[in-house]
């Protein structure tokens, strides 16, 4: 099955509707093997016909993306698990050597405590060929196979792999491409974390294939460098909807258009913005997040400087307006204007006792509000006023660094090496976060986490040829907060807010590209938006590589 079919197989709408837009479920292991085990007890499908439709979406998958081998048949290595991922991989050994290719297969563990579906595949394989121990594998020559297949262990790894399969990994794969069935071993499928002390292996997979849905560990962490091109092969399991599944979103939402507030429309139809600013010298960053929220659609924007900084935004400044605002009495008499419905604070505020009670003063009006840098810095040392006055409408964007300091105990649990299986992911801590805040916790990063304190939660992959590195940059993030705030003028609920302003991100540097700095990303959203495809288009492109 091509990644493109896989992808287009794997595709719902989620089974709630917080982001309305293009999304596919994301899965734990312990879900799968539910899904896997209610249809088998409900005897719809078998085990082994699971297994043996892995098995051949693996060669399927391995023979698009590699067609001369195919055509002529080449030389290939299967290691084997213990388990059913093992069985997997004797359904492919045995396929592959049907179509001409000399296979050699490897078997880690002991046969006599196989699972029976996986002992029954094992069986056919020696039918054809022997079985040899997956200490062999580590003899291999550079070179000696053109396909490994790695089929050790997939979504169900609890523990760092045996030094033997990590051995026979190493040597069999040098100059060979290497397929990993479900998950590359040694990966956790929770977490998208490798298992075990010190750092992970420089090469996962070239290609991995994946079944009926992809699984967390796929999106997060350094799962997306693992598992290289991903397919996701449909396997006959039913494609209902999954209920509380965290969803990776693969497009915009519907309603970025302003169009859709009808012909009679005007600016305050689609809300007020109004980003606080810091001091002189300090404004460049409310400027860059004021001018995001104009140009995602924002009715109107304001920066609101203390008074001796107004010059400086006036120079800067057009169609954003300004309204000084010293402290937080003058805050609360500028929110008098009920038309103001969002609020940007933190970027260039300065972590002290200004931002602080600008912050809580901010909170305090009820209005939407996106909370970033320094409005997240000014609480470090105590974050408990904060996460006392957050609501449920309210967005904080913290990096790695801001979030340590606000939730320490849960970046140290990040930072801990992965020792058991599942381990502890960027998912979990955003959740764990924005339940403790009683706020949406949008996590930065390539795999950006988006948590709402019900535990409802989104993921947005920038990998493959969504990767954008070039957005780390000064300035990138007040921006991203700028757009959220923006959309939450227009309406948007903040898991909504925060989900369609981080695929606007990215879209937005891929337009620029190289050499991009902030100032070049607002410029680039009405290229982007003008572009947003037609209600019912086709989906947008499957994140990973390929």
């Amino acid at each position: 099955m091509t990644n493109e079919a896989g992808a287009e197989s794997a595709m719902g709408g989620g089974a709630w509707g917080a982001f309305d837009g293009p999304t596919v479920e994301l899965l734990d292991g312990a879900r799968m093997r539910a899904l896997e085990q209610a249809q088998m007890a409900a005897g719809r499908i078998s085990g082994l016909e699971l297994m043996e439709a892995a098995g051949a979406a693996i060669v399927a998958a391995l023979s698009s993306a590699r067609p001369e081998l195919a055509r002529r048949g080449g030389r290939a290595a299967v290691l084997c698990g213990p388990g059913a991922n093992g069985g997997d991989g004797f359904v492919a050994a045995r396929r592959l050597a049907g179509r001409g290719w000399a296979v050699e297969v490897f078997m880690l563990g002991d046969p006599a405590r196989q699972p029976p579906d996986a002992a029954a595949n094992r069986r056919r394989w020696e039918g054809l060929g022997p079985v040899r121990d997956i200490a062999r594998a580590a003899d291999a020559a550079p070179g000696a196979f053109d396909a490994v297949i790695d089929a050790g262990f997939g979504t169900g790894l609890s523990r760092p792999i045996p030094r033997t399969l990590r051995a026979a990994l190493d040597a069999a794969s040098r100059g060979a491409f290497v397929v990993a069935a479900d998950m590359p071993s040694g990966w956790c499928a929770d977490s998208g974390r490798h298992l075990g002390e010190g750092p992970a292996p420089a090469r996962g997979a070239d290609l991995t294939v994946t079944f009926h849905r992809p699984r967390l560990g796929h999106a997060l962490g350094d799962g997306p460098r693992a598992v290289g091109r991903l397919v996701v092969a449909d396997i006959g399991l039913p494609q209902d909807p999954i209920a509380d599944a965290p969803l990776l979103f693969l497009g915009p939402p519907r309603g970025l258009d302003k169009a859709a507030a009808g012909p009679r429309a005007h600016k305050y139809v689609h809300g007020h913005a109004l980003v606080l600013a810091g001091g002189c010298g300090k404004g460049g960053a409310a400027r860059l997040a004021a001018r995001a929220a104009l140009r995602v659609g924002a009715g109107l924007v304001t920066v609101a400087p203390p008074p001796e900084a107004l010059a400086e935004n006036a120079a800067r400044l057009d169609a954003v307006m300004l309204r000084p605002v010293a402290d937080a009495e003058a805050l609360r008499r500028a929110l008098a204007d009920r038309r103001i419905n969002a609020l940007a604070l933190g970027m260039g505020l300065g972590a002290d006792a200004r931002a602080r009670a600008l912050t809580l003063a901010a909170l305090e009006s009820g209005r939407a509000a996106t909370l970033d840098a320094d409005a997240l810095g000014a609480f470090a040392a105590d974050p408990a006023p904060l996460f006392a006055a957050l609501r449920p409408d309210c967005v904080l964007t913290p990096h790695e660094g801001e979030f340590a300091r606000l939730f320490p105990d849960l970046a140290e649990r990040l930072r801990a090496p992965a020792l058991a299986g599942p381990a502890f992911s960027r998912l979990d801590a955003a959740r764990e976060a924005a339940r403790r805040a009683g706020a949406t916790v949008l996590l930065k990063g390539p795999d950006t986490v988006i948590a709402s304190p019900d535990g409802a939660a989104l993921v947005h992959l920038a990998a493959g040829p969504r990767a954008a590195p070039w957005l780390a940059t000064a300035g990138a993030g007040d921006v991203l907060a700028g757009l959220i705030a923006g959309l939450a003028a227009r309406g948007f609920a903040p898991l909504e807010a925060a989900a369609a302003a981080a695929w606007l991100h990215v879209e937005a540097a891929l337009r620029v590209g190289p050499g991009l700095i902030a100032e070049d990303l607002p410029e680039a959203l009405p290229a982007v938006l003008r572009a947003l495809p037609p209600a019912g288009a086709a989906r947008a492109p499957w994140p990973w590589g390929g």
